[in-house]
């Protein structure tokens, strides 16, 4: 194994906080527009991440431009390690956020599109900052890497160990041979998504700067809201909530099949496995949610403005596929207190918290692929204990899938459920009740945002200690990188020179 190329490692750590940097500049510009009094210190910000970011680049101009899937891992980590860290800069700079720890929290669960928030008072917030705390979430939706390597090119770099260190899951489909082609396509179909949100959400009755700032938390399934109540805002208005909604439901897809779609491959789409088990299970889980709503007359939530009343069909429908979406998704939105749905419903949505969105989406969690092929292998197992000899492989979307990729699913899957305890353990050991301990580890990880108990939705995550705020911002980059990109880099053997 050869040595590791620091050189390179760095230097890339400086093209992305020359991005960060950029888009700090582009919340200054908001800051300016609304004249909300930060423009100055956001400038600052963005300045001295500029500046961190051509110093780092500048004293590795030299460098070696080679990239191997050791280096891939490191850059990918600690790419988003930097910029979580400068990203705290317009808050410390403005001291929207007092305290290192409060920021930094607020900055990794934007930039892993958590949407986990330590904020009492989000709406007394400037808007730059509002703006940035957005962004981050857009940045970190579709990877900021993704966004790095279609730059990479220009400094005669491949990105191919990039990406595979980005999105190690399966479901690894491309749209064009070159990875850099494919990375364009992905921010082009993003950034569509993100202007036909904010267009929407604009004609049916949001500001134009809550519209733009909800577009970007829905397509990158954060959560993030210039509301104190999220969602439940605008409970009067059904239709902003169904534009939210469609969106929410696209960016947990795989946003091939959208490439798809645009090209006019329906077939495609229809045929996907996984899109179907994706589109089913969010059908069977709404009439669920939606019937316990609509025959519980004592439901209504804290956080509503207009509460539920017995025998409202649509309104049931609504919150309880709203709230479906936004679990499944990831994304986090609420626009009720769900947990006092029944204890049924908080049971169900705890559950629902470890699906996750399609691969290939921005949605965090286990992913739809994983349980499909687990349930599958499952199910085969019958057989092969029928028939010892006979060779059955697990199928997917018509092909066989490779035993390989089987164990792979099944150990990841075995990892993220001892994560998944071993959080809640931490949490519970430092004084923290079971539902919070629970709720908290698994939204965490599985990158949603509101929990349970203390953390609920009407809730935020600044009753935590400051040692539970460094653990879950922990679990939230672990989930964020599915697990094997963060820890491989805690074995020996991964840090060996030989």
């Amino acid at each position: 194994m050869k040595r590791l190329n620091y050189k390179i490692i760095f230097h890339l750590m400086g093209l992305l906080l020359l991005c960060n940097g950029g888009f700090m500049l582009v919340a200054a510009i908001i800051s300016r527009i609304y004249k909300d009094g930060v423009t100055l210190e956001i400038t600052l910000a963005g300045l001295a991440t500029l500046f961190a970011g051509v110093l780092l680049m500048f004293t590795t101009r030299d460098h070696k431009k080679e990239i191997k899937k050791r280096e891939g891992y490191i850059v990918v980590t600690f790419g988003w390690i930097f910029m979580s860290l400068s990203g705290t800069f317009p808050y410390i700079f403005t001291d929207a956020i007092p305290g290192f720890t409060e920021a930094f929290f607020e900055t990794i669960s934007g930039y892993t599109t958590t949407g986990a928030s330590i904020l009492n008072d989000i709406e007394s917030l400037p808007e730059g900052i509002l703006f940035w705390r957005s962004m981050t979430h857009w940045i970190g939706g579709m990877g900021i890497i993704v966004l790095a390597i279609a730059i990479l090119p220009l400094l005669g770099i491949g990105g191919m160990q990039l990406f595979a260190a980005e999105a190690p899951g399966p479901g690894g489909d491309k749209l064009h041979p070159r990875i850099t082609d494919t990375a364009k396509r992905l921010w082009l179909i993003y950034v569509g998504y993100t202007a036909a949100e904010t267009i929407l959400l604009q004609v049916a009755g949001m500001s134009f700067f809550d519209a733009i700032n909800h577009a970007m938390s829905t397509l990158s399934t954060g959560g993030f809201s210039t509301k104190n109540t999220s969602i439940a805002n605008w409970n009067d208005r059904p239709v902003i909530q169904y534009i939210i909604m469609v969106f929410m439901f696209l960016a947990g897809t795989n946003f091939v099949l959208s490439y798809f779609a645009f090209k006019g491959k329906i077939q495609k789409i229809l045929k996907d496995q996984e899109f179907k088990f994706y589109f089913l299970f969010i059908g069977i889980s709404t009439v669920v949610a939606s019937l316990v709503i609509y025959f519980n007359a004592d439901i209504t939530a804290s956080s509503v403005n207009h509460p539920l009343i017995n025998g409202e069909g649509e309104s049931a429908f609504r919150h309880g596929l709203f709230q479906v979406l936004a679990i499944v998704t990831t994304t986090g939105f609420v626009t009720a207190n769900y947990t006092l749905w029944t204890p049924f419903l908080t049971v169900f949505f705890f559950g629902l918290m470890f699906l996750g969105g399609s691969a290939g989406s921005t949605a965090g969690g286990v992913k739809v692929v994983r349980h499909m092929l687990m349930i599958k292998n499952g199910l085969l197992e019958f057989k092969r204990t029928l028939h010892p000899n006979a060779i059955i492989p697990v199928r997917y979307n018509g092909k066989s899938v490779s035993q390989e990729i089987v164990y792979n699913i099944l150990g990841f899957f075995i990892l993220y459920m001892l994560l998944f305890i071993v959080g809640a353990l931490v949490l519970g050991a430092m004084g923290l009740d079971f539902e919070t301990s629970i709720g908290g580890a698994a939204s965490s990880l599985g990158n949603v945002g509101p929990a349970f108990g203390e953390l609920g939705p009407v809730n935020n995550y600044s009753v935590l200690p400051t040692a539970g705020k460094w653990w879950c911002a922990f679990l939230m980059l672990l989930g964020r990188l599915e697990l094997f990109t963060v820890l491989i880099l805690l074995t020996p053997v991964f840090w060996r020179n030989r």
